[in-house]
């Protein structure tokens, strides 16, 4: 039976789970996370989301059709599921085909350390060239941020934390 403390960690190993069972057990899952991500970030406002999100698409994804908009969503939020969208809209302009590209990021990211904002935002740019989750879409998002994958598992254990607690940042 799925331990309802870990809905976020649920597809991990058992070992992993069991280890992060036994750091709330211990009221060490705080201690964890603050000795990993000492401070929130400063990027607080649509327009400094934007660029961020620009920088590393010029850095990552050159090729790929501009950001129209990025910014900070309040209706976004882990009971929905969600903690970023990305949309690809397609509009017939004259007889040319436009794209936009638009990246929606959940507010619970404007107080999270930088290394959370950035795995959302490398996750969400993946998928203007890789839509689904697979072996392509992850080497995409390891090659725009090698600790990818230790930054989805870090901030899955803080939305654990949430649950059972104040916020850290």
């Amino acid at each position: 039976m799925q331990n309802k403390k870990l809905k976020y960690l649920s597809h991990y190993h058992e070992q992993t789970q069991q280890s992060v069972l036994k750091l709330i057990e211990q009221n060490k899952l705080e201690t964890y996370l603050l000795n990993k991500y000492k401070t929130p970030h400063s990027i607080k406002s649509d327009k400094q989301l934007y660029e961020y999100a620009q920088e590393l698409k010029n850095e990552f994804m050159k090729k790929t059709s501009p950001l129209a908009k990025v910014h900070y969503d309040p209706k976004l939020n882990v009971i929905h599921n969600a903690l970023g969208t990305h949309y690809y809209i397609s509009r017939v302009q004259g007889g040319k085909l436009k794209a936009k590209n638009e990246i929606k990021i959940a507010s619970i990211f404007k107080n999270m350390p930088e290394e959370f904002l950035r795995m959302i935002v490398v996750h969400e740019l993946a998928h203007f060239k890789e839509k689904e989750h697979n072996k392509a879409f992850y080497s995409l998002c390891t090659n725009m941020e090698p600790e990818y994958h230790q930054y989805e598992f870090d901030l899955r254990v803080y939305l654990t934390h949430l649950d059972m607690g104040p916020k850290l940042w």
